[in-house]
């Protein structure tokens, strides 16, 4: 069937990635191009197969799910990516949407959620499990109360607000520059422009308000 959705399993229990392996199989909308059980395979996979969707637990050995998200989203590969947990964790939800994850899905919900997430990311959309769909309007809630309060959130541009959010995640200046592969000295200007345009000043007042508002940015 042409113009199926290429899809990626990455999760390290043989068990529970066979069962996302049949489910998958059994839709005929959907092509499984591989799957592995750790992050730095599975990112080899990604560039090699190319697929639409990456399906990625959360705690993988060595790299992360949210390692490896992380590092799809700064090579600008274009696989969206579905975040699986164990866990009913707002913090880490909150954590893989900002890093660009297009769903996420708990694990006790796969076999019966995960056709509809991939199907919905496929197509530009997000996905969070039923029981956890809260999360994503307290969100949306958090992130409109503090535009209001400041407005030249804005302003910010693109690697403006991944920077601030790397900055929410105690980066260092060093830190973030190795990861979005720019100098430390490029770093230090976005956030001298960052504090300008949300009028912040102080040493550290910066930090203290992506910390503080960490959930909203």
């Amino acid at each position: 069937m042409p113009n199926r959705i290429k899809v990626l399993i990455v999760d390290d229990h043989p068990l529970f990635r066979s069962g996302l392996r049949q489910v998958i199989a059994d839709d005929p909308r959907l092509q499984l191009v591989g799957e592995t059980g750790d992050g730095e395979t599975a990112l080899k996979l990604v560039e090699d197969k190319k697929p639409d969707v990456a399906v990625l637990d959360v705690n993988l050995p060595g790299l992360s799910g949210l390692d490896l998200a992380r590092k799809l989203q700064v090579q600008h590969l274009p696989t969206r990516v579905i975040m699986l947990t164990m866990h009913k964790d707002e913090e880490t939800c909150n954590r893989a949407l900002d890093i660009g994850a297009r769903g996420f899905v708990l694990k006790e919900n796969a076999v019966e959620e995960i056709l509809k997430a991939i199907v919905a990311v496929a197509d530009g959309e997000h996905y969070l499990s039923s029981t956890i769909s809260g999360y994503l309007v307290r969100r949306r809630n958090r992130a409109e109360s503090l535009a209001a309060k400041k407005p030249g959130l804005d302003d910010l541009t693109k690697a403006e607000r991944r920077i601030l959010k790397l900055i929410a995640e105690k980066k260092t200046s060093r830190e973030i520059g190795a990861e979005l592969f720019i100098s430390p000295r490029t770093v230090e200007a976005h956030r001298a422009n960052i504090c300008a345009k949300l009028e912040l000043t102080g040493s550290h007042s910066l930090l203290q308000f992506a910390l503080e508002n960490r959930s909203a940015i």
